[in-house]
């Protein structure tokens, strides 16, 4: 009996100096202290892309809109690091010992704002796909992400297309689909919208999207109007990804977007559905002919 006490002592002793992790599978020994609310992982991961001015407002606002909604609430990270089902690996003083991190298995979504070939290694890569395809989990994605991973078929592939160009004007915009979470705040079947538009490429298809918004290219001087011969400017829309839900949203080059109150309800909705949270119908439609 002794010896078991003192065995157990010691158990505890190196537990108590961080030797030991007791780590779940949910990344980090500490306690959540957000029970009970959505957890959104924000990464904007540009080591090897360009780094537009506005990334760091856009983590701010999305940040702030879930908190102030009392929706969900945000990581900010600016690498790559937590996208990943394994642990981490502490280094120096605290190796072998937690570091705290919070894996993808705590989190219910990811809002992402990638730029260039990232920095995810393949087992993140598959860590990521599996998480929004296998898990459920949600996936929103901002401006430039159609320029990112662009030598990695698969995330083309789950955002729904990658960018083959982008302008800046004051554009129409017609409103889809005016029954998805949010975009009430826009009013009206169509309004005007002045940023940098993106215009998609494959694997971007009607038969695997669900189209929220697109620009009206009768709107659009000639030279942007001809970027695609089929009309067919999408700028936000919606998929389901196996079991999980995809949000694209091709806007917020410019801190005004970000500003804009009616793109934050748009953005906090869409986090939401994103999140599963609420219901939408997003199932893929042909582009409308008149």
């Amino acid at each position: 009996m002794h010896r078991i006490v003192v065995v157990l002592s010691v158990v505890a002793a190196v537990l108590l100096s961080g030797s030991i992790s007791a780590q779940g599978p949910a990344g980090g020994a500490q306690p959540d202290p957000w029970t009970g609310s959505k957890k959104l992982l924000a990464v904007a991961d540009v080591q090897t892309g360009f780094h537009h001015d506005s990334i760091s407002h856009a983590l701010a606002t999305v940040e702030q809109i879930g908190r102030q909604s009392k929706t969900y609430v945000t990581m900010i990270r600016t690498d790559s690091q937590l996208i990943t089902k394994g642990q981490i690996a502490g280094h120096g003083r605290y190796e072998g010992r937690s570091v705290n991190a919070r894996t993808l298995n705590f989190y219910d979504g990811i809002f992402m704002l990638p730029s260039g070939s990232g920095t995810l290694s393949e087992q993140q890569k598959a860590d990521l796909l599996s998480f929004v395809h296998d898990d459920g989990k949600g996936l929103i994605v901002g401006h430039a992400t159609g320029v990112a991973f662009t030598d990695w078929p698969e995330f083309g592939e789950m955002v729904g297309g990658y960018m083959d160009s982008e302008f800046n004007a004051n554009a129409r915009v017609i409103v889809e689909d005016p029954a998805f979470p949010g975009v009430s705040a826009f009013s009206g079947l169509s309004f005007m919208f002045n940023d940098q538009h993106p215009v998609f490429k494959a694997p971007y298809s009607r038969d695997k999207v669900h189209v929220i918004l697109r620009l009206d290219p009768e709107s659009l001087e000639p030279a942007n109007r001809a970027r695609r011969s089929d009309g067919d400017f999408a700028v936000v829309w919606a998929r389901q990804y196996g079991k999980g839900r995809v949000f694209n949203v091709g806007w917020g080059h410019p801190d005004a977007t970000w500003d804009d109150p009616r793109f934050q309800k748009m953005m906090l909705e869409g986090i939401k559905w994103a999140l599963g949270m609420t219901p939408a119908d997003v199932t893929p439609r042909p582009f409308p002919r008149k």
